[in-house]
């Protein structure tokens, strides 16, 4: 597989992660854990489901502590944080801090071997997109930092810190299968379902659209989302692709309004045009190391 089509690969994760919000909001009132416990479950199965023609691949559970602890640190840790940000902080300013972390991937991703270091462009494309969801968040309404929800912001940000490291790590244990992935979902799954079972109380999906939604979750968003991301942080152009992530946010804003979850507004053009600006120059940035190379 070449660096471009790894590259490909892994924005189609970017793509799914946009469907997070629709598919969340019509799952119902089931509570985080629960849902996570049972999309991981869907998402871990259908990583497993490959093993059925191929038996080898479930090999690719073998793997040493160090990699089990970096997948349960980047599917579990980050997704437990995030939920702890969103009690202990207004969700905008929870959200919006966790949201560095593409800019952390695009700064973390100058220390890998063979990256030549931080490249002007990418970090001003990652910018760009940092803006564009500040933009963002700016039209949902004003943001206020509460220092009574410090908790919470420190959640949102380890959140951050969490997710890019998993992210560029990864590529440091590129020899790793993604067949991998599937147990990080399951073993995810039976985490998230220990912490429902310890703070939250039971709600089941009512209804078979809300079925069908956590069953899209665990396909989507939430299962064939982390595979293609394993792919592309792993073989592709990692910077491009933090870059790229700030679209994810403005992405999945379109598809809300789109279903008629939210309207459009004045926020969400600008936020759009400051991200493909992002994304256009850290495109070139990549396109000039290609050239260099060949």
């Amino acid at each position: 597989m070449t660096a471009r089509t790894a590259t490909l690969t892994g924005s189609g994760a970017i793509l799914l992660w946009s469907l997070l919000a629709l598919f969340t909001a019509a799952s119902g009132a089931v509570p985080p854990f629960q849902l996570a416990a049972m999309t991981f479950l869907v998402g871990g199965l259908l990583g497993c489901a490959s093993w059925i023609v191929r038996p080898s691949g479930i090999r690719a559970l073998r793997q040493r502590p160090a990699v089990w602890a970096l997948g349960l640190a980047g599917l579990f840790g980050y997704h437990a944080l995030y939920f702890a940000a969103l009690r202990l902080a207004p969700p905008a300013e929870a959200g919006l801090i966790s949201y560095l972390w593409p800019l952390l991937i695009v700064l973390f991703s100058a220390l890998l071997p063979g990256e030549g270091g931080l490249r002007p462009a990418h970090l001003i494309g990652a910018l760009l997109g940092l803006a564009g969801v500040v933009t963002l968040f700016l039209g949902r309404g004003s943001l206020s930092f509460d220092p009574a929800a410090l908790p919470g912001y420190a959640a949102a940000l380890a959140c951050a810190f969490l997710w890019s490291g998993y992210s560029v790590l990864s590529r440091r244990v590129g020899e790793v299968p993604t067949d991998a992935v599937a147990g990080f979902c399951l073993a995810t799954a039976a985490l998230s379902l220990l912490c429902h079972l310890a703070f939250e109380t039971t709600v089941w999906p009512s209804g078979a659209s809300q079925w069908a939604a956590v069953a899209a979750l665990g396909l989507g968003p939430v299962g064939a989302a982390f595979y293609l991301w394993d792919i592309g942080v792993k073989r592709g152009d990692i910077r491009l692709l933090g870059v790229g992530s700030y679209a994810a946010p403005v992405l999945s804003t379109l598809v809300l309004v789109a279903a008629g979850y939210a309207p459009a507004t004045l926020a969400l053009a600008l936020a759009c045009g400051l991200i493909v600006a992002g994304a256009l120059v850290a495109t070139r940035a990549g396109a000039t190391k290609r050239a260099r190379a060949a």
